[in-house]
């Protein structure tokens, strides 16, 4: 297994790297020293975010969310997530994240988990939410991003692109 990491981070965010429609979406975590940047597809991020407010409803109302969700320098990602999986530690309160690299099939990579407190992942939840409704909006008919020079939907075989 290449690295691992098993970390309580302080602080928990998600942010781009570039304009709209070219946007590299990263998950950032520091805990002490350790800031753990990693490439994150931005349906993966928007699945998180979703996966996250769910548990967080489901549990006592948090406290005092986390304001400073910018990206630290530098942030340059340690590599690519394929698969995140979401628990709730009910002894602990904390929401647990365990990510794994993107890989090829057969191969074995590095391995993330987060320990997040409930407030981590409302604010992490809510920057999501923000950021994926910032960029282009959705086509109607197939779901894909509405490029301004021009969409051609799957749905209408080209024909007739959807008006932004």
């Amino acid at each position: 297994m290449s690295e691992g990491y098993d970390l309580e981070p302080e602080r928990l965010t998600v942010g781009t790297v570039g304009p709209v429609g070219q946007r590299l979406f990263l998950l950032q975590a520091r805990q002490a020293s350790t800031l753990l940047t990693l490439k994150v597809e931005k349906q993966q991020v928007a699945a998180l975010s979703d996966l996250l407010a769910r548990v967080v409803k489901d549990q006592a109302r948090p406290g005092h969310l986390p304001d400073d969700l910018e990206l630290e320098e530098p942030a340059d990602p340690a590599w690519a997530i394929g698969t995140v999986s979401v628990s709730y530690d009910e002894s602990d309160d904390r929401v647990i994240l365990v990510i794994e690299e993107l890989v090829a099939e057969g191969e074995v990579g590095a391995i993330a988990r987060l320990s997040i407190t409930r407030e981590q992942a409302a604010a992490f939840s809510i920057r999501t939410t923000q950021l994926v409704e910032s960029g282009r909006p959705p086509c109607p008919l197939c779901g894909s991003p509405l490029d301004p020079s021009g969409h051609e939907c799957p749905r209408t075989n080209g024909h007739r692109p959807p008006v932004t």
